[in-house]
């Protein structure tokens, strides 16, 4: 049964979008494992990543949040709970 009420919808600045996507780039990293530390579908991650080889979306990731990928990139291969809640955090501050 549909939920009364309006939708929610999460729209995300570009530098999230790129970030993930660097995120998913990196060796030994999969899109699912950063979807779920980034608390976002694993198709928008996909889309995303879509959009960036087709040029749809481009910029750079502001240089204080690239050291900030490196630490993104344990928590995206770990799976533990207190990882998460961390990751949740970051994410925030993200959008």
């Amino acid at each position: 049964m549909p939920r009364s009420g309006p939708r929610t919808v999460h729209r995300y600045t570009d530098e999230f979008k790129l970030t993930a996507v660097r995120l998913s780039q990196q060796p030994g990293i999969q899109v699912q494992s950063v979807a779920a530390a980034l608390e976002i579908h694993p198709f928008m991650l996909s889309k995303c990543r879509k959009d960036v080889r087709d040029g749809l979306l481009r910029g750079r990731v502001r240089s204080e949040l690239r050291g900030s990928v490196h630490r993104w990139r344990n928590i995206a291969s770990c799976s533990s709970r207190r990882h998460r809640h961390y990751s949740a955090a970051h994410t925030a501050r993200l959008r």
